[in-house]
């Protein structure tokens, strides 16, 4: 098996405040994996380390097969790279953002680059300080994108996005995934995950919680559970023996129960609460 990204214990601290604490994390090659967590959760830091931008505390990674601390030269050239904040040298256009990035990488992808910004609707002509946070972040895209990278590491990614070019940013991940790269974005928007991923990880206070295919979590085996009755509406999951729960429902006196099958979101909630 070929790993995109494979941790052992990565760890990162700072001072007595939490980071990520020992995450063993697994990434196919070619997979599209959804990395999932609430504000603070630990996945910017995550995606910090993995690219050699901070250095770990203790543990270790590698990314594309290239060790993160010792080797990080070799990773970046073969990623693409979209954090949650986008800066940019002020005073420069689009056009210049965009064929800086790819001089830096010492690549020349014109054809590439007009297609995305076409697709995402950018002005090439407007500086950067004339940008709204939506077109800030196309422009990353193209950046992150433009190169055909092995390896795509977003962070929120779809921040400031309107749901039509949200759409179309993950048409265009979808096409460099079935051309081979490999998909790594953090998000808190359980939908896109659920839409898109083949693979997820939940992370919390800095440690992973679950990990596996999107399918397999979706078929746990559990039960979203409706009861009303004079007193209101209770909600929860169930897993276990369903006569069980049929026993226990008729000693009760209800108005109504569904029994339904629990979507990524209410499998994400009952593991963060």
């Amino acid at each position: 098996m070929n790993y995109a990204i494979l941790t052992d214990k990565l760890t990162k601290t700072y001072g007595k405040n939490r980071g990520i604490n020992e995450l063993d994390l697994k990434v196919e090659e070619g997979d599209f994996f959804g990395f999932i967590g609430p504000n603070g959760a630990g996945k910017s830091t995550t995606i910090r380390t993995l690219l050699g931008l901070i250095r770990p505390t203790s543990g270790g990674a590698k990314v594309l097969g290239y060790d993160i601390v010792n080797e990080k030269d070799k990773v970046l050239p073969e990623t693409g790279y979209l954090p949650s904040e986008i800066n940019f040298y002020r005073g420069m256009k689009v056009r210049d953002i965009i064929k800086y990035s790819a001089e830096l990488r010492k690549v020349k992808c014109d054809s590439r680059a007009s297609n995305l910004t076409e697709r995402l609707g950018l002005d090439l002509n407007k500086k950067v300080e004339e940008l709204s946070l939506g077109n800030r972040k196309k422009v990353g895209i193209v950046c992150a994108v433009q190169h055909s990278p092995k390896l795509l590491i977003l962070d929120e990614p779809t921040s400031g996005l309107d749901p039509l070019m949200q759409r179309e940013f993950f048409n265009i991940l979808l096409e460099e995934n079935q051309k081979g790269a490999t998909i790594f974005f953090s998000s808190h928007i359980l939908s896109e995950v659920q839409n898109y991923c083949k693979t997820a990880a939940f992370i919390k206070d800095g440690k992973i919680i679950m990990s596996d295919k999107v399918e397999k979590l979706e078929e746990t085996g559990a039960k979203k559970v409706s009861v009303k009755t004079d007193n209101g509406t209770e909600e929860y999951l169930f897993k276990g023996d369903v006569n069980e729960l049929l026993a226990d429902l008729a000693k009760k006196t209800l108005n109504d129960v569904t029994i339904t099958e629990p979507g990524l979101e209410e499998i994400f909630m009952n593991y963060y609460e």
